[in-house]
């Protein structure tokens, strides 16, 4: 079958699309005997070699799709050059995966796992809108003036934030609990809107990806998803 190399090198579950892509660039890719930097090129895959480091790869056979609760201080990567626990530590599986996406350091909850590199892109997409939940405990009590704010956008450092969702869930004298509803994925984004709002962020969850969600799941837990929930994602 012919079609474009980052899409292979995804389909044998080595990194997202989009990472492969910076893969060829940096030039690491050799189809049989050739170095390859071109993201158009184009393979048949029932009779190249590709090659990545000069160690040949292959499709894998089983796709596997991972749901699971990430700890505060483990890194959302295959591998940390600081030699930092990264989510695949915590993760006993044959197949080679990869994040969907990122969940900073300091951030605990629901990330989600795959070598399926289509669904990785639909997941990522920006015209997919994939919802991300987060429960956060901020310091303070924003007011109805501040809420609003956030929902309309805020600006994080020369990017303005799309509609977002805010909703009180339970204040004490100078704290409160928060659900935050956003569907793109900025670094440190919620951190940097709640700054925005002066209203810091002391503790962040995530609790649901779309319609994923991480309840039943404690700290360092992980389970595959079920068979509705990859249907789910197929058809972003």
């Amino acid at each position: 079958m012919v079609e474009r190399l980052q899409k292979y090198i995804a389909y044998c579950g080595v990194a997202s699309r989009r990472k492969s892509e910076e893969i060829i660039l940096e030039g690491r890719v050799k189809v049989n005997d050739t170095i390859i930097t071109e993201l158009g090129y184009k393979i048949d895959s029932a009779i190249d070699k590709v090659f990545i480091d000069n160690e040949l790869i292959t499709p894998e056979e089983k796709k596997v799709y991972i749901a699971l609760n990430k700890p505060v201080g483990v890194i959302s990567s295959v591998k940390d050059e600081k030699g930092r626990k990264t989510i695949v530590d915590l993760i006993n599986v044959e197949e080679r995966i990869y994040p969907i996406g990122r969940l900073d350091y300091d951030t605990s909850g629901l990330i989600l796992l795959t070598n399926d590199g289509e669904v990785y892109n639909k997941v990522i997409h920006p015209r997919k809108s994939v919802n991300k939940i987060y429960v956060a405990e901020l310091k303070g009590i924003p007011d109805s003036n501040e809420i609003n704010k956030f929902c309309s956008g805020v600006d994080i450092g020369g990017y303005i934030t799309a509609p977002a969702k805010f909703r009180l869930l339970k204040s004490s004298v100078s704290t409160c609990s928060a659900e935050i509803i956003i569907h793109e994925g900025k670094n440190r984004q919620i951190r940097k809107m709640c700054d925005a709002i002066n209203h810091p962020v002391m503790k962040l969850k995530r609790v649901a990806v779309g319609d994923i969600k991480l309840e039943g799941l404690k700290l360092s837990e992980w389970r595959y998803l079920k068979a509705e929930e990859i249907t789910y994602l197929k058809n972003l």
